[in-house]
């Protein structure tokens, strides 16, 4: 199925309409609540009208997007960045063929999104995350210290080249746990891990995040890791963790649509085996931790194996039935 047959298919029915209708209000009303319907409605309909390939997205995974993001209270306004609704190609053999049958939308948090869910949980006094410029940071591999000496003029450190990425979080206990990345390391997880952005380097295309906006990409990286493997987790932030990156499905479950393989068995691990503790398999980072105890880790049940299923444009999903 081509674009243009995509976008004919959706036209039938707009995202507006498909959430105005009876029906899936009812069902809205029964997840969120109905006093939340017209606000809920408005800021996916906003959403989708400044992406038009987001328009071209199956209404039932736009709404499965917004619907995860409304349950972790975080806004789809791209302006916010707490969370993404990004179209993918759904493919399926036919004919012995790879062909696009269908746009799907993934959900993605933003590293603002995952700042968000940390101070929500009220264990962290502190979390940062930002681009380091050239001559901005020290590390000595012996004591294991970091050091910054920022660019103080604003002006001057907007054009400085950027040389790598730094997070750090305080908790309210005193822990105090610091990370940097070279950017080379940040490229290559990227090149690793997403599918999106290696046809875009090989094709020229501008349609991954990682090519459109490679530092909040980059500080998202390094701060979910930051999280993932140091900081606590409430079952706020678990649950985001698991189905970032994903297509919900109609049952709730959870599908990795870029580099599936690789980004389901990764969460799975994660999350699974010590969340806390386990190192991931990501960016190279420099580390910087200070004694304290280590927090719990967390188990969850492992992603489901991706259903054999044809999209269909206006069903409403499972989990909400």
């Amino acid at each position: 199925m081509s674009n243009t047959q995509i976008a004919t298919q959706n036209q039938k029915t707009g995202i507006a309409s498909y959430l105005g209708s009876d029906a899936v209000k009812n069902n809205i009303a029964g997840v969120i609540g109905e006093k939340n319907i017209t606000r809920f409605i408005s800021s996916v309909v906003s959403a989708v009208q400044v992406n038009p390939t987001l328009a071209q997205c199956t209404n039932p995974s736009i709404l499965s997007a917004a619907l995860q993001g409304e349950a972790l209270q975080l806004a789809p306004s791209p302006q916010l960045g707490q969370f993404y609704m990004v179209p993918y190609d759904k493919k399926e053999k036919v004919n012995g063929k790879w062909q696009v049958v269908a746009k799907e939308a993934q959900f993605q948090i933003g590293w603002k999104g995952y700042v968000q869910l940390a101070i929500r949980s009220g264990e962290y006094e502190k979390i940062v995350v930002n681009e380091i410029k050239k001559g901005e940071i020290e590390y000595n591999p012996i004591t294991e210290d970091i050091a910054t000496h920022p660019i103080m003029e604003p002006e001057e450190r907007e054009k400085a080249e950027t040389v790598g990425y730094y997070a750090m979080f305080k908790l309210h206990s005193g822990y105090k746990k610091e990370i940097f990345s070279p950017k080379a390391a940040i490229l290559a997880h990227a090149k690793k891990y997403s599918q999106a952005y290696r046809t875009d380097l090989n094709k020229g295309y501008q349609n991954s995040k990682w090519t459109t906006d490679f530092d909040a990409m980059a500080k998202k990286t390094l701060i979910r890791q930051l999280i993932g493997k140091w900081g606590p987790m409430s079952v706020e932030m678990q649950q985001a963790y698991e189905k970032d990156m994903s297509v919900i499905d109609e049952d709730g479950s959870a599908r990795y649509v870029d580099n599936a393989v690789d980004v389901e068995m990764q969460v799975a691990e994660d999350i699974e085996t010590h969340a806390n503790t386990v190192d991931f398999e990501e960016a190279e980072v420099v580390e910087n931790p200070k004694p304290a105890d280590q927090p719990k880790s967390v188990k969850v049940e492992p992603p489901k194996p991706e259903p054999e299923q044809t999209a269909v444009e206006d069903d409403i999903p499972a989990f909400m039935r």
